[in-house]
């Protein structure tokens, strides 16, 4: 197979297609590259269930085979795409990383901490990314500029800016949002284990101090941050309710497929009632 960047060689795939529901041959072909990431998003939960555990986030691929794929367990950005990373290189795919600063419309710079991915299928490059806890891809995205492409009922394109930098935008009723900002230098493994442990760590992480669940669907998005559930719709309706203790396993089971043993539900369902 060669030399594993993304540790595709150590990846069980029949056990991680079959996680995601794919069925048929899986080929290095715009078709399979685009199956894969759809039926990816679709089964795993956006979550950083660890980090509120108190357990550190691990990032090499036997242990996130193991969480995702056997325990049937979400993640963040890091875990969901270096899983994908490493299937996309078993099937055959070249695949290189991406460092985005998030944006989310804020006025402020933020460091580079989010991890996507780009890969050559069909004679062009896709901007893939299963793991973008804001509004996030459902597909891959064409590296062209403008050319804005409709995913489910979500818009998406990609902008430039100066300096060979391009802009993941959202459209909203009010016009394009954007979600996060990137180069042209390639990342590696080792550069998302310094990020992650920042992330997983730094009391100024988004991810350190407050849960963050999300499942997103062709029409719809579930969010759970903090206490607070929303359902947003692209068209810029939805509703939010605020979630109990005493509900949280049950919220967390029925609205975001997350099943936990009782040890850890006990435990989350503490620190959570702290932290709310």
């Amino acid at each position: 197979m060669g030399h594993s960047i993304w540790g595709g060689a150590e990846l069980e795939l029949g056990a991680y297609l079959e996680r995601i529901g794919f069925e048929g041959t899986a080929r290095p072909d715009p078709e399979t590259l685009r199956a894969v990431h759809r039926r990816h998003v679709a089964a795993f939960t956006f979550e950083n269930l660890e980090v509120m555990l108190g357990r550190p986030v691990l990032l090499d691929v036997k242990a996130l085979q193991d969480k995702m794929v056997v325990k049937r367990r979400g993640g963040y950005c890091y875990e969901q795409n270096l899983l994908l990373a490493a299937a996309l290189e078993r099937i055959g795919f070249a695949v290189s990383g991406i460092g985005a600063r998030v944006r989310m419309d804020s006025g402020s710079v933020r460091p580079t901490t989010h991890m996507a991915l780009k890969v050559e299928a069909g004679g062009e490059e896709w901007l893939c990314d299963v793991g973008f806890g804001g509004e996030g891809l459902l597909e891959p995205l064409p590296l062209r500029d403008g050319a804005p492409a409709e995913q489910g009922e979500w818009t998406f394109e990609l902008g430039r800016e100066q300096k060979d930098i391009r802009v993941l935008r959202s459209l909203h009723p009010d016009g394009w949002f954007d979600l996060y900002a990137f180069g042209p230098e390639e990342r590696h493994p080792v550069d998302y284990t310094v990020m992650n442990h920042y992330i997983s760590t730094h009391p100024r992480s988004p991810f350190v101090s407050r849960l963050v669940v999300q499942r997103t669907e062709p029409g719809l998005r579930r969010t759970l941050m903090g206490s607070t559930l929303t359902n947003a719709r692209p068209d810029g309706s939805g509703d939010e309710r605020e979630v109990g203790a005493e509900e949280l396993t049950t919220v967390l089971k029925n609205e975001f497929r997350i099943e936990l043993d009782a040890e850890d539900a006990a435990i989350l369902t503490r620190v959570y009632r702290a932290a709310t």
